[in-house]
This record gives structure tokens, sequence and C-alpha cells, in this order.
């Protein structure tokens, strides 16, 4: 019976949309594991599943403990959930999409409680901040592509402006790749999947010297190609991925370490599947929307390179039996793309871009504590410059305007936060952030012969027709109110007020030189929450569950219009104040032995309060754009999974484990004059896993979108006609469809 128990308590580990272990069942779990001399560690699952580090408290903090509503996956569960790229997660969360645009592949597009954003220019600043190893990422670009050798990702929801700074409006994901380790280790696997797609990793563990460890970790993907282009019957959706991480790790004594990571990517494939359907409109379209069929003359091409390193420090002292934190980051992203976007057969509109980011940051904090009080407080340094250039070859190079631009980016800020345990009981939440910013933008507009071509490395001239210059800066307070209550047996309540700031900018694909690249401000989010999180019955059934309101103010959107002269029109602005409340709720429960079920549930209510732009592109701003939906927000996700274990007795102790969901998006608008939309997806997953007697083992077949449901990266709508020429319908990327798949995991 305990042997089962084991089993079923590290499976749901593994597969929990909670991303929560069964508390009661840890010690017993670890126990039994070291007995029978398995090599995987019941307790690195356990830690993973239920310690989160998004309170930047030494250690992390119990994910039931920390009053924030929160999603948490180990690395053992993103391998039994077969999990690729931070894009596989998207429906098993409630309001939470993460998604790639699709235009150029590797562009996260993310949204959380239907605070997103739309876009693949790299100076739009993200609304869902994504945080490696504790490094703010600058650009959307290089998100979404391939992951491995991953301690844990965190999907924190709502805003996260006191510890995370700008740009977390929406909330925040935090990824943690694996720390070297002292104790000798190979983590390996290798898969083939629908496409075919061929994958293989190796993650190496050992000590160098006396304090010192080292890690190196290798992957590697190829795809074949998922689509057909009925241009030419080729195969479509080819991609190579390289990526190298080593790692150092000194830890001379139990006070000091000192972890410097290091990576190398590189990223190349076929452009965009680019779907043209009907429009929202009713105009153009050559395939059915429901359908997985495309035809371009133009397959494209898109190659992304980064470098990165990262040094976190972290130091124990006596003040306040504390911690100090310095972790120092360096990013550089090289990336090209070339896509089909008129979606046609025909040559009518391709366009090539080219991007150049370079960003380094430092973090300095300390957390300790003072007698009923827990401090956490830090300085924060950010420095980016972004080069960016796009060439739109139209009606088969007839014109081709060309632009771009650059922009200097720096920002600086300060935060504190206390929680201050007045009784046993009850705790209140404290804390504020001060935020600098500036920004110098230099931007040529999408002009005929402009003087800039893709790849070149040029930079924007100093004067002439089309040209922009300007910088602008901005501050902010963003400060967080809240109460924990703590219930005992194991269940709290908990709420606050905080609020969160998105940056200003500027919109480097200034496609209509009538309108000013920038500066836009900055937008504003204020956020009320209520939670709680519980569980029952010895932690065999666990329920969190959240309500909040957010207020918005100065929404900032990129609007997508049709245009006959430079095919689509992307204009970024401050377009409106919003309200949006919803709840959301996540449960498991075992039912048996070797029996689990978990669940989540979420519903948004979106309304725009005023109106500021013309949103659906009439001319006039009235009760019609006030009447629109708020782009990115599905009223309701859903879902439900089942989990089965079982011995396989006959097998030497190998064990057999199954597991199916089903997860349900509803409709919602992608653009915003709602023209275009995403339909509702409901998304049916299924596995069958062998784990074999040495415990270091696994042999899993997989099942990913069975109903093979239609979705896209976006759906923006094309002119009528382009120039003289009718052209009509839309540009939709399309994502994979159903895929199988089988992985071979060990460990020695």
């Amino acid at each position: 019976m305990h042997s089962r128990m084991t089993r079923v308590a590290i499976l749901l580990a593994a597969v929990s949309p909670l991303g929560l272990g069964a508390p009661a069942l840890a010690e017993t779990a670890q126990a039994e594991q070291a007995e029978e001399g398995q090599a995987q560690s019941a307790q690195s699952v356990l830690r993973d599943v239920i310690t989160i580090t998004g309170t930047k408290r030494p250690g992390g903090v119990d994910v039931q403990e920390a009053p924030v509503a929160v999603t948490a996956y180990s690395g053992e569960q993103l391998d039994a959930l077969q999990f690729q790229d931070l894009s596989s997660l998207s429906y098993i969360m409630p309001n939470v999409q993460l998604e790639d645009i699709g235009t150029a592949p590797g562009i996260a597009n993310f949204t959380i409680r239907g605070i997103g954003i739309n876009s693949s220019i790299p100076s739009v600043d993200p609304t869902v901040g994504v945080f490696i190893d504790g490094v703010y990422q600058g650009i959307n670009a290089g998100l979404v592509f391939d992951n491995f050798d991953l301690e844990g990702i965190e999907v924190l929801r709502g805003p996260q402006g006191i510890l995370f700074g700008r740009n977390v409006t929406g909330g925040a994901v935090l990824i943690r790749t694996t720390a070297p380790s002292e104790d000798p280790s190979l983590n390996a696997r290798f898969g083939v999947e629908t496409g075919p797609r061929y994958t293989a990793s190796a993650v190496l563990n050992g000590p160098l010297a006396e304090g010192f460890s080292a890690k190196l970790a290798v992957y590697h993907s190829k795809d074949e190609g998922w689509f057909t282009n009925e241009f030419d019957g080729s195969s479509h959706g080819a991609s190579r991925t390289w990526v190298v991480r080593p790692a150092v790790a000194w830890r001379p004594n139990d006070d000091f370490e000192l972890i410097v990571r290091g990576q190398y990517s590189k990223n190349t494939g076929d452009g965009p599947a680019g779907q043209n359907h009907v429009n929202g409109a009713g105009i153009g379209g050559l395939f059915d929307r429901n359908s997985f069929r495309f035809s371009i003359d133009e397959p494209g091409e898109y190659s992304n390179t980064a470098y990165s390193v990262t040094a976190e420090a972290n130091l124990r002292v006596d003040f306040g039996d504390g911690t100090i934190t310095n972790i120092f980051g360096w990013r550089d992203v090289e990336g090209s793309s070339t896509s089909d976007i008129d979606a046609t057969p025909g040559f009518l509109f391709h366009a090539d871009a080219s991007n150049l980011q370079d960003q380094w940051s430092n973090e300095l904090r300390y957390a300790g504590v003072f007698n009923n009080v827990d401090v956490t407080t830090g300085v924060f340094y950010f420095d980016q410059t972004i080069n960016y250039v796009e060439r739109r070859r139209l009606l088969g190079g007839a014109s081709v305007p060309i632009g771009g631009g650059y922009i200097d980016h720096m920002t600086w800020g300060a935060f504190a936060q206390f929680d201050i345990h007045t009784t046993d009981r009850l705790t209140i939440n404290l804390g504020g952030r001060y935020s600098y910013e500036r920004k110098r933008a230099r931007i040529q507009a999408l002009l005929p012969g402009a003087p800039c071509v893709v790849g070149s490395g040029c930079t924007v001239p100093t004067g002439g027709a089309g040209v922009f210059e300007d910088t602008d800066s901005w501050t902010s307070f963003a400060p967080k109110v809240g109460l924990q209550y703590d219930l005992g047996d194991d269940s709290q309540l908990y709420a606050f007020w905080t609020r969160g700031f998105r940056s200003g900018g500027y919109n480097l694909r200034n496609t209509d030189p009538t309108f000013a690249p920038g500066p836009y401000d900055q937008e504003q989010v204020d956020s009320f929450e209520a939670g709680m999180k519980s569980d029952f019955l010895d932690g065999a059934l666990r329920v969190n569950a959240a309500a909040f309101w957010n207020e918005i103010s100065d929404m900032q959107r990129e609007v997508n219009l049709p245009s006959a002269a430079t095919g689509v029109v992307q204009l970024i602005q401050n377009t409106a104040d919003a309200r949006i409340r919803g709840f959301e709720v996540e449960a498991r429960a075992f039912l048996s032995e070797n029996f689990i079920i978990h669940g989540q549930l979420g519903y948004l209510d979106g309304e725009y309060k005023r109106v500021l732009f013309d949103l659906n592109g009439d001319g006039v701003i009235d009760d019609a754009d006030l009447a629109l939906d708020i782009p990115r927000l599905a009223p309701w996700t859903y879902g439900v999974g089942a989990i089965y274990d079982t011995p396989l007795d006959n097998w030497g102790g190998a064990n057999l484990t199954a597991s199916v969901s089903y997860n349900f998006r509803d409709r919602n608008a992608y653009t915003d004059n709602n023209l275009g939309f995403f339909d509702s997806a409901g998304i049916l997953d299924a596995s069958v896993a062998l784990g074999f007697h040495d415990g270091g083992t696994v042999l899993s077949f997989y099942g990913k979108n069975l109903t093979n449901e239609v979705t896209f990266g976006g759906d923006t709508q094309l002119p009528a006609m382009l120039g003289p020429v009718p052209l009509g319908g839309t540009f939709s990327p399309l994502n994979k469809g159903r895929v199988y798949g089988v992985e071979l995991r060990f460990r020695r």
C-alpha cells in the first residue's frame, strides 16, 4: 500500500495542474524512495512542487503560504506533461494564454487575466514579464523556443510590480534552470513525434574541486515540418534548435554560494504557415478557418541567435539572520525573419525584418527577519539597446518601403516589502517600488527608398523624410497593501490592493508617417484581489481560488488596421480605460490510492470604461468603440484531467501510469476592432508512461491536441485592395494540430 501511495504522490507532483504535491505524503515518499534505492528523487520532486521563489525569500516559500495566485511546475512535472516550450502550458492554467505570435516563430505574446499584447514589434514592452534565473528578458524574441534542463516554472497571475518592477501588469513567468550539483549525475532524453520532429538532450553534473561543481547541458531538436504547403506540396514548418548551457557553482562554506550560468542558443527554420481565410468583415479568404490548409509562394525563414551570462551570489549574514543576493545578467539577441504576409500563392505582401538587442541588468537585494517582521528590499538597474529594421516587398517588389530605428532604454528602481506578523494567524503585507525610466529613440517611418537594407546593420539617418528623434522619461510608484489570515489546517485567506505600471515608449514599426511613433504614455493597473488556499482531508483534497478586480488606465494597444498602401498599419496608442474582473479555481483530489483527478476553472468579464482612440477605424470615437470586446480576453477557461497509476508485478517492479486531460478556452477577440478573433478551442491530451524498476528510466507515449483543433498565433485583417490589386482575407499563422510522440528518459 505504501509503495503505491508513494508512486501516486510523485505522479501527482508530475502532472497536477496546480503544480502542487501532497504534503501529507511528502515524508513517506522520500523515505520509501531512499529505501528502494530508486534513481528518481522524491525529495527533489516534492521540493520543486511545494516551493516557489516568486516571493524572493531565501530558500523559497511553500506555495500554499504565499499570498498570491500562482501555478508552479517542477522539472519532473514538465517531463511528465511532455512539455516542449512555454506555449505547451497555454491551456492548462485558468485565465492564462502563453502564445507565440506566429509572425516570426519564438516571439512571446503572453496574456494573463485578459491583460496582454498582440505584437512582434521589439519596442513593445510586455504585460507579462519573463524572468530566466532571476533575470528580466527585455524583449519577447526567443522566449517560446524549446526548453529543457529546468528546475521549475512559476506563473504568477496579477500585477507583480513590487518585487519584479514594471511590465508585469498581467503577471510574471519565472523560469529556473538547474544548478550545478556536487553529486555526479546524467539526465538524458530522446524523443520523436509527428512531423517528424526529433529531440535529444543531456545534462551532466558533477564536482570539479573542493567547493566547486559544474554542469553542462546540451539540447538539439530537428523538425522536418508538420504542415503541407499546397503551393508546391512541400513540407512546411521545418526548424532546428541548438542550446548549450554550461554552469559553475562555488560553495566554499554554508554561508556563501556563487553560481555562474552561460547559454548559447541557435534557432532556424521556415517562416509562418500563414493561412488566408475570410476576415471578420466577410471579405476575401482562400481557405476554411477550420482547416490546416494554406498556400504560400514564399516559405520564408527565421533565425534567432542568443548569448547570455547570469551570475547569482548569495551570502548569509547575521544581521536579521538574513541573506544578501546579487543577480547580474547579460543577454545579446540577433534575429531575422522573412514572412509571406499576404498568405496567398501570389507575390503581394512579403516582409523581412532584422533585430539586434543587447541588455544587462543587476539586482541587489536583502531579505531578513526582525522580530515579527519579514523584510525584503533592494535596488535594480536595467539597460538595453534595440536596433530594428523592416522591409516590405509589395506587389512583386514594385513598392519596397523600408524603415525601423533604434531605442536606448535605461531604468532603475528601489523596492521594499514588509510582512508584519501581528499575531500567530494575522499578517499585514506592506510594500512599494519607485521606478525611473528613460528612452531615447531614432525612428525611420516605412517609406520607399529609405536608406536601410535588412541585415546591413545600418542605423536610421539623423535627418530626412519620415525621421523621428525624441527622448522621454517616466517615473512611477507601485504600492501594495494586503492581509493574510491563517485558518489553520493548511488553509489561509488573503486579500490585497496593488498598483502596477507598464512602460511608456515608442513604435519602431512606424507604418503611417502621419502618426508620430511616440511617445505613448505608461499604462497603470490597480488590482484588488482576494483568495483562499486550503488543504482538506490530510492533503487528499486541495482547492485554491481567487477573485480579482482590475482597473486599467491608459491601456496600451498595438492597433492593426488594413492599409491599401502598406498592407497593414500598426499604431501603438493609449487607447482606453478598462475594467476586468473575474475569478479562478484550481483543485485536485485523491479518489483512491492510485487514482487522481484535477481541474481548473477561470472566468473573465471585461469592458471599456472610456475610449481614447478610434478602435474600429470608422473615423469617429463613439459608442461603437466602447462596445467592442477587449482583445485576448477569453470569458471562460476550464479543464479536467485524471491520472491512474498501477504497478506491473510481473515486470519486476515496473510501474504503468496513464493520464488524460481536456482543457477549453472560449472565443476571444484578437484585433482591437474585433474583426480578427480566435475561435473557442478544446484541447485533449493523453499519455502512457512505463517506469522501470531502476526508477531512473521512463518510456512514455503521448498525444497532444488529439481532436486536431485548429488554432492560430494571430488573425490579422488584410486590405480588400493592395494598391490596384484585390487581396482581402487574413494573415493567420497556423499552430500545429494533432501530434503523437514517444520519449525515453533516463537518469544515472
